[in-house]
């Protein structure tokens, strides 16, 4: 039976640290000041983590201005590393000490590899992680747009540490994560991040969502994001440079869908 999470701020993995339920994504920032501005306000409004990576150009820079105004310490940051970067662990490590010297931070609080590649073996990948966090570059591991399988092979070849993250596309339009992988991460404790979870915006000007939004006085967006992080290990990482956004993005939280609406919200098949 399905059980709503309550929890605003969740824990990551089974690490007992814990990160906003919402956080603030920075693929294809347009505006470095406004976005500077946006993220800072997240900060400063409670959504404490920011999810960045290395290929997104220009984003761990910005990332690091935000950390240097509000102070290391209120700031989470996940960042993700080129799968071609875990062909050998040199590679891997100079791209860690690249993605650190961008955010001009020490270490940071979650690495992932960006995504699976047939020709890197999930053991290898593994290993290379777990060197990361021994030679202090980041404090937590994770992967990306890993399946099932990928996920369960990451698992099975960790030494040392947790898996803690699978981040992975999930949205109330796109909900296949929902007959496996979720299933999985939930009973494993792997917190899912969440990305595109708006659908670029899409889900802002939908009907259904809007209509139901009345019901609860809250945005299409709000629903959204609500539907997410009310299934237990999800967090939501949806992406702005708008200061309105996130309050808006701040007003998912708080509150929750009844269990009624999020079963409707499941069987929903959206057309987009």
């Amino acid at each position: 039976m399905f059980e709503i999470d309550l929890k605003d701020y969740k824990e990551l993995g089974k690490s007992g640290e814990k990160i906003s339920a919402v956080g603030v994504g920075t693929w294809g920032i347009v505006d470095r000041r406004s976005a500077i501005e946006a993220l800072t306000y997240a900060v400063q409004l409670g959504l404490n983590h920011i999810d960045t990576a290395e290929m997104y150009l220009g984003a761990e820079e910005i990332v690091g201005e935000v950390v240097k105004d509000v102070g290391r310490e209120k700031v989470f940051i996940t960042t993700k590393i080129l799968p071609s970067n875990f062909r050998d662990f040199h590679l891997c490590k100079k791209a860690a000490e690249n993605c650190l010297k961008r955010l001009k931070v020490d270490q940071v609080d979650l690495i992932l590899i960006h995504w699976p590649e047939s020709y890197l073996s999930i053991e290898k990948v593994v290993n290379f992680l777990e060197k990361l966090v021994d030679e202090g570059y980041t404090r937590y591991i994770g992967v990306s747009n890993f399946s099932k399988y990928e996920l369960e092979k990451a698992v099975e070849s960790v030494k040392r540490y947790e898996i803690s993250v699978n981040q992975v596309k999930y949205s109330v339009y796109d909900k296949r994560i929902e007959l496996e992988l979720l299933p999985y991460m939930i009973r494993e404790k792997i917190t899912l991040q969440a990305y595109t979870p708006l659908e670029r915006g899409e889900v802002a000007y939908d009907r259904f969502l809007k209509n139901l939004g009345e019901k609860y006085k809250k945005t299409a967006v709000q629903i959204a994001l609500n539907y997410l992080i009310s299934h237990k290990e999800v967090v939501a990482i949806p992406k702005t440079e708008r200061r309105e956004r996130i309050i808006e993005f701040k007003g998912a939280m708080g509150w929750r869908l009844s269990l009624e609406d999020i079963n409707l919200l499941k069987s929903k098949n959206f057309k987009f």
